[in-house]
């Protein structure tokens, strides 16, 4: 059952941006116009994307919404410097 958590957790920012993708195109391309930053962004930090895309609005990001914006960052970044932190003691293949 961790485990159903865990992968949940992991791939729901994912399928959100996904989501949001598909239902609406305009939007996600007019936030994020560049294809090569919106996969970056869904591989390295999908909550700070998919924040980004919902927050997003014609006239920018504004008061607040960067609140919200910074606080996904610090999560995304928490995951994967607890992924480093608990992988920290594993050997190399090979070694």
């Amino acid at each position: 059952m961790g485990c159903l958590l865990v992968m949940l957790g992991a791939f729901f920012p994912r399928l959100g941006v996904l989501f949001v993708w598909l239902a609406r195109p305009a939007v996600f391309e007019a936030a994020i116009p560049s294809a090569l930053v919106a996969v970056l962004g869904i591989i390295f930090f999908p909550l700070t994307t998919l924040m980004y895309v919902l927050l997003w609005s014609p006239n920018g990001l504004n008061g607040f919404d960067w609140v919200w914006l910074a606080l996904a960052f610090v999560l995304d970044l928490g995951g994967v410097i607890g992924s480093a932190y608990g992988n920290r003691d594993r050997m190399p293949i090979g070694a």
